[in-house]
């Protein structure tokens, strides 16, 4: 069974969101992981695209659409199907994806946005029921 990890950010900021996925994405990625970065919208996954080309300066994360590229290191997708991949799933939806199961690590980021929070608490409350590994990071500083 998976486990989940919650990122607990000291920030209301969205844009604090996509950039802690990114270098969560990128450490993974750099560990041989692969990854699955869930976007609740379009409109998120393209920021989230141009955010790991360019979130280190002159370094990125290699990636691409799951549409496109479906067995890419690193994919971004909406769909409910995350294709063959089983590593890390990034989830920045507001909902567990129905493919969560077949992932060996999940990770869950959290602002102080009232709407991320109270679904990240019914994210975490249906992990919880459902009996998988749960942990809570609440950092102090990005």
């Amino acid at each position: 069974m998976s486990k989940v990890d919650f990122y607990i950010l000291p920030t209301d900021s969205l844009s604090a969101r996509l950039d802690f996925a990114c270098k969560l994405c990128e450490k993974a990625w750099r560990l041989g992981h692969q990854v699955y970065l869930h976007c609740q919208d379009a409109e998120q996954r393209s920021e989230l695209d141009q955010r790991l080309w360019r979130f280190k300066g002159e370094a990125f994360v290699p990636h691409d659409l799951a549409e496109v590229h479906a067995d890419a290191d690193v994919v971004l997708g909406l769909a409910d199907n995350a294709g063959e991949h089983h590593g890390l799933l990034i989830n920045l939806g507001a909902s567990v994806p129905g493919f969560v199961g077949q992932f060996e690590r999940v990770a869950e980021i959290v602002v102080e946005e009232p709407a991320i929070r109270q679904s990240a608490r019914e994210r975490f409350r249906f992990y919880r029921e459902q009996g998988y590994a749960l942990q809570d990071h609440r950092l102090q500083r990005l």
